[in-house]
Parts: structure tokens; sequence; C-alpha cells
């Protein structure tokens, strides 16, 4: 922003008063004190402080309220540019099932899966019809909560509660599916530009099969898995969806 001549207004909390962040603005304000909830996701304090230093775009920073459609779409209301994805970008893409639904009808390659199950029992019946075994995953987030390998109906019967109820302490939203497990799979995420006018990017793609908890701990870019070709296809994949449904910002596709 210094380099293009944008002056930048840095929101903090009592006790970040002298982070970095802070200190490289042109201007600072303090939205709160230490809790989270009381400073960084209190949007009636950021929305404020754009308002009286006349601030005209928000960049929301990583976590917090950044994938939160709800403050995406009060920061429009405002007059304010939402630095990041459309709010219907956000509910499109931040719901597992739905992402699958739009990839799905983009042409995007899928592994074979399900909607939301309603209970235990209608878990083991898709898990059965999809064939054994299968990954339990929450529809609201990721992370590695509330996601289980099922190798069997009566495993899936014992844990899918248990799944549930990760899922709801970690998202507020209990929704699961599952789609067919892959033993030994290479996690590859390609990262895309997109300007929401059709014109889209790969800036190139990260080896993530390095997992704890199904967690990444280590990101290799370019992965040493992939060749030329392959790396062209799923380039082209990804970046096939983000024109199609006019994607604008940065996106992962993995």
């Amino acid at each position: 922003c210094r380099e293009l001549g944008v002056a930048t207004v840095a929101v903090h909390s009592d006790v970040d008063a002298q982070a970095l962040h802070v200190r490289f603005a042109d201007e600072a304000v303090c939205i709160g004190p230490a809790p989270a909830s009381k400073s960084y996701l209190h949007v009636p304090a950021i929305i404020a402080a754009a308002e009286i230093t006349g601030a005209d775009a928000i960049h929301p920073g990583y976590g917090f309220l950044s994938e939160n459609a709800e403050f995406a779409s009060i920061c429009g209301m405002c007059g304010l540019e939402f630095i990041g994805p459309t709010p219907d970008d956000m509910r499109r893409w931040g719901d597992k099932v739905s992402a699958r639904e739009a990839a799905r009808a983009y042409g995007l390659p899928l592994l074979p899966g399900t909607d939301v199950l309603s209970d235990a029992e209608h878990a083991a019946s898709e898990a059965t019809r999809i064939g054994f075994p299968v990954m339990l995953k929450a529809a609201g987030g990721g992370g590695g909560r509330g996601m289980k390998i099922i190798r069997s109906a009566d495993e899936m019967r014992r844990l899918f509660p248990q799944a549930q109820q990760e899922a709801i302490a970690g998202f507020k939203n209990g929704n699961l599916y599952c789609e067919r497990y892959v033993e030994e799979p290479r996690h590859i995420e390609l990262q895309v530009l997109c300007d929401g006018k059709g014109q889209a990017y790969v800036l190139g793609e990260r080896e993530c099969s390095i997992q704890r908890r199904h967690q990444k701990l280590i990101e290799e870019a370019p992965s040493p898995a992939g060749d030329d070709a392959l790396r062209a296809r799923m380039g082209a994949a990804a970046v096939a969806v983000g024109r199609a449904v006019g994607y604008s910002s940065a996106g992962t596709v993995e």
C-alpha cells in the first residue's frame, strides 16, 4: 500500500498497540480489549473505525472475520469495499456440501460422495453404497475437526455422533457428509487469482501431503510428484471453475 501511495488504517486491541502492523500503518484505531469477541470479531467497532477514518475498503486479514459472509455483506451495505470473495462466493464455497455441488455443476472431477447425512443409519447406508473406506467430514469447516476415517457400517454408527459433536463445537454446524477415502493420496492445492470478469490464473501448486491429524505440517512448491501434463490438467480445472462462477479474489482449489 505504501508503494502504491495508498493510506492505511490499522485496527488493534488494547494489548496489540505496538504490533508490527500497527507500527507500519499511517493511522491506528483501538477497537476494544484483548478478547477477540470484544475487538477483532466486534463488527460495529471495525465498521466505526473505517467510518471515522474515511476508509474506502477493508482488508479482513487472516482468520477472525476473513471468511465471514455476513461481515462482507455489512461492509457492502456501509459503502466499504470488502477485499476478498463476495458474500455469495463465501456461502457457496464455505460449506463443503454446497461446494461439492457447485464443483460438480461446473465439471470438476470429484470423488464419489454424499449430500448432508441425516443420521448415523443414513450415513452407514450411503457409505455402503459408495464403498468402504469412506471419510466422514464436517460440512462447515476443516482443519481435521469432525473428520473420521470409516471402514465399516458399525464403525460409522459408532463414530457418527462423535464427529457431529466435534463439528458443532468447532463450527456451530453439525452437518456431516462423506466421500470415498483414498488410502495414500497426494494432497495438492492450486492457488488461483480471479478478477470476477472472466480472467483467472493459476499461481502454482503446493504439495501438502505431509500431515498430522489431517492437518498440513509442510507445504512444498511445486509438488515433486506432478509432471507438466498433470499440472496443466489440474490448472485448467481450477481456472475453469473460477471463470464459470465469476469468482473474485484469491482462492484455493484442492
